[in-house]
Formats: C-alpha cells, sequence, structure tokens
C-alpha cells in the first residue's frame, strides 16, 4: 500500500483520538510508519459489535425489571462478562454465579457475597442491589 492510500475514515468510533500504525511505501519504494485513524470497514464492524452489546445490556436491563433475573445479569452485560469470568473474579463455580443470576438464589445472598460482587463489577452494593434505579435507565 502506498502512504498516500493508507485509509483515513473520519467517521471512526474514537473520534480521531487513537490512530494505528501502519507500514506502507513512500514513493522511493521505501516502508515508512504512517498513523490511521480508522478505515470504514472496521468503524462498520465496531458499529455494528456495539449495537449487540446494547442490545444484550438492554434484554438483561429488561429480564431484571421484570424480575426474571437478579441484576448479576445486567451488570455482568453491561461490563461485557462471560458467566466463567465472573466466576474467576468472585472465586467460585460457574453453575454458582448462574444460580445467582436467578431472583430467588440472589435474595438470599450473604453481604459478604455482594460486596464481592460490587467488588467484580466495581460498583456499590447498594447499586448492585437498586433495581429501581435500573428501570430510569435506558442503555443506547
Amino acid at each position: 500500500m502506498q502512504q498516500d492510500e493508507v485509509p483515513q475514515d473520519e467517521k471512526n468510533l474514537n473520534e480521531g483520538k487513537l490512530a494505528k500504525l501502519y507500514y506502507a511505501t513512500d514513493a522511493k519504494g521505501h516502508y515508512t510508519k504512517v498513523n490511521s485513524i480508522g478505515w470504514e470497514p472496521e468503524t462498520v464492524a465496531m458499529e455494528q459489535a456495539w449495537d449487540v452489546v446494547h442490545a444484550e445490556v438492554e434484554a438483561a436491563r429488561q429480564k431484571v425489571i421484570a424480575g426474571k433475573a437478579s441484576p448479576v445479569l445486567y451488570y455482568l452485560k453491561k461490563n461485557i462478562m462471560n458467566v466463567p469470568m465472573v466466576a474467576g473474579y468472585m472465586g467460585t463455580l460457574s453453575v454458582i454465579v448462574r444460580l445467582h443470576m436467578l431472583p430467588f438464589f440472589f435474595h438470599k445472598l450473604s453481604q459478604k457475597t455482594l460486596e464481592r460482587y460490587a467488588y467484580t463489577f466495581r460498583i456499590t452494593v447498594e447499586e448492585l442491589l437498586d433495581t429501581e434505579k435500573l428501570k430510569d435507565k435506558h442503555e443506547s
């Protein structure tokens, strides 16, 4: 790729604040370093990926509001985590985390376990327990 052909997509998600380093050939055919702020296919793919993440977070929020899931599911999705990852941070088994995603089991959690979940999700225990606050949030 020639130096002047390195893509520069002004509509990228990081708004031109971050650049990637590419190697391109200059007019003499020598390799040179060129910064690129993005290119359209990458931007489109990232937008689509974030749309999926936002949809999953919103679906989890709706389940919590409806009483079909605990806040553990919402914060897991919001932090772009999965069950094995949360289980690893919690020092427990994935099946235990899955059970804690059910309201019945979540409401029986000890203060210590709630604190570990809050620490894992980088929130307070109060935020973890405040499902009313989720009713006002609209993920976009």
